[in-house]
């Protein structure tokens, strides 16, 4: 769909499952190599290379852990060595748990901010390094949440993380504009993926989730893979330090429809 992006490279953090692995599986469509980062799913994650590459695509799977400079290293080395280059960095890798706040550890509250915003920073950074040495106009796109703008109690690690890097990507977008570098974030609401397959099994819950949602439906890590699509390609050249949000209306704050209030 994009003919732009045939040939360019792309580094896809926590690429071997939900979303990360749609966006993987996307840009593989697109006819871009793909590095597929991976934590601790070597094997989903190995697959998903194999399948893209008998398709007519090129992957590679790479363990990594993005919270870490050597982790992210490994993946900007694996990109340069099996590819050429980077064209297109998604820091997509992200985790949340549920903890009251007044009950979470200091380990809790840093274990998730190190992936979701330091995981963020550290690869940002890299790639912002390597467009800069090799003069390249590069694409940066940023996995956000609804949460970075709508209060998530018993979520405070997670809602925090996500606020910072909603203004992060501004910040380095506003930074890095006149190099030619674009920096954007994507904002996803409910989406299937295996981190909410228990919960959306439970008709209740599932309810609950739609109640918020004006579209009335779940949505899928191939609509989220498709706005990461558009966002590296040059569709969105007039595009950057901007958050598309990919959630059905969720952040219109759906207790309003009616007129109430």
């Amino acid at each position: 769909m994009y003919t732009d992006l045939a040939g360019k490279v792309a580094v896809v953090t926590g690429g071997s499952k939900g979303i990360g692995n749609a966006i993987a599986r996307r840009l593989a469509e697109e006819k871009m190599a793909v590095v597929i980062n991976y934590h601790s799913d070597r094997e989903h994650a190995e697959r998903t290379a194999e399948e893209l590459k008998k398709a007519g695509g090129d992957a590679v799977a790479i363990q990594a852990d993005v919270g870490s400079e050597e982790g992210i290293q490994a993946l900007l080395d694996a990109a340069e060595k099996h590819f050429g280059g980077l064209d297109v960095w998604v820091n997509n890798a992200g985790m949340e748990n549920r903890v009251p706040t007044h009950e979470m550890s200091l380990k809790e509250w840093e274990k998730v901010i190190n992936v979701n915003l330091t995981g963020v920073f550290l690869g940002a950074r890299a790639a912002i390094n390597h467009f800069l040495k090799h003069q390249k106009k590069g694409n940066i796109i940023n996995m956000s949440s609804v949460h970075e703008r709508i209060p998530w109690p018993t979520f405070a690690h997670y809602a925090a993380s996500k606020g910072g890097v909603k203004l992060f990507s501004e910040t380095i977008a506003l930074e890095y504009a006149k190099r030619g570098i674009r920096v954007n974030s994507i904002a996803p609401g409910a989406i299937e993926t295996p981190i909410n397959a228990e919960k959306f099994a439970d008709p209740k819950q599932k309810q609950s989730t739609l109640d918020l949602i004006p579209i009335n439906s779940i949505g899928k890590p191939e609509e989220v893979a498709a706005a990461a699509a558009w966002l590296a390609s040059s569709e969105s050249s007039y595009v950057t330090g901007t958050t598309l949000f990919v959630d059905g209306g969720m952040s219109l704050y759906s207790e309003f429809e009616e007129g109430k209030g």
